[in-house]
């Protein structure tokens, strides 16, 4: 136990968001210190790991044969138990300053949703990756954290988390989640119907980036007041040479409308079948979007449009998860009821 104590004293304790699109990791007096892609690129041949995060991202789409360009996580969980270690081991090398022969304890969201089995894979792959302690904290409670809602009062808050994978609607008061549901849709869905959309209507074919680049930039949920037009340069489905494809702001819309009116439906079912008592308080208070989902341009005038309801972004929806799983972390006395065993 003194030894422990000893270890604690010069570890360096963090939390992490491993999230499928991006992982973030916080430390303590630093707030966050890595945000960067979750992807791995790696010799088939070998095995060897070439790239990890930001460089690693670039390989998508890009990569001969021997090369491979891997996303460890999906749906918010582990898809690669052996990538995700060695993604995990590499960011917490790369934040941690002092000694490492002090293993820091670990605070990690994950989705409402995650079962035993993949509970057990993200502790392990993170205490293999060098954590000492790993607690898990649900995403929608992390961020609800984040985002600087009360969720020790009695009344209910409301959080709708959008992430890469999941999508995490929740009612949390008193430290505990009243009614919660993630449904596997989110921003990397959007980015492959826009993908499908574009090879149905218009016959050419682009990549991962090129999507995700499109939906952030001219991407809504909800009519804008100028329509936007632009171009873009994409592989013909049939001769395979590139072809420029002129497109508006409504095309895009229509492409990702799958996934977007799947996540209203899901925010709907939260408030059906949430006690009157509950969505008195969130009529009154109303909901918070967090994730990078949030920024979704339009989004909070469609949820407030389908359920009368205010809506609120937080001020920071990429960390919110990050910044609640940190806070959690540096107040364990107060928090102590949010983690999960």
């Amino acid at each position: 136990m003194l030894i422990r104590k000893l270890f604690g004293l010069f570890s360096e304790d963090m939390a992490m968001d491993l999230g499928t699109a991006n992982t973030l990791i916080f430390k303590k007096k630093r707030g966050v210190v890595l945000n960067e892609p979750s992807v791995v690129a790696i010799n088939n041949e070998t095995g060897q790991v070439l790239a990890v995060g930001k460089e690693a991202k670039d390989y998508l789409g890009r990569t001969p044969p021997r090369i491979s360009a891997i996303r460890p996580m999906k749906d918010g969980v582990i898809a690669d138990f052996e990538i995700t270690r060695e993604m995990i081991k590499y960011f917490l090398f790369k934040v941690r300053e002092k000694s490492r022969f002090f293993r820091p304890n670990l605070v990690i969201g994950v989705p409402s949703g995650i079962t035993m089995v993949e509970k057990r894979a993200v502790v392990e792959s993170a205490l293999e990756a060098g954590a000492r302690d790993v607690y898990l904290i649900e995403e929608p409670m992390a961020a609800a954290i984040g985002a600087g809602l009360p969720v020790e009062s009695i009344r209910a808050n409301m959080i709708v988390d959008i992430g890469g994978g999941t999508t995490e609607v929740a009612i949390i008061n008193m430290f505990a989640t009243a009614y919660c549901e993630s449904i596997r849709v989110a921003g990397d869905e959007m980015n492959e119907s826009i993908i499908y959309y574009l090879q149905k209507k218009f016959q050419v074919l682009i990549g991962e980036n090129t999507a995700e680049q499109i939906k952030i930039e001219y991407g809504s949920a909800f009519p804008q007041e100028k329509p936007i037009r632009f171009q873009i340069s994409g592989k013909e489905v049939f001769s395979g040479i590139p072809r420029p494809v002129q497109l508006t702001d409504r095309d895009i819309r229509e492409g990702m409308a799958e996934p977007i009116w799947a996540i209203v439906d899901a925010v709907k079912r939260a408030l059906e079948k949430t006690p009157p008592e509950l969505v008195s308080d969130i009529s009154r208070y109303g909901m918070t979007l967090a994730g990078g989902g949030a920024l979704l341009k339009g989004l909070d005038k469609l949820l407030e449009r389908e359920t009368g309801i205010k809506v609120h972004i937080a001020e920071d929806p990429l960390t919110s998860v990050v910044m609640g799983a940190g806070k959690a972390l540096m107040e364990t006395d107060r928090y102590t009821k949010v983690f999960i065993n």
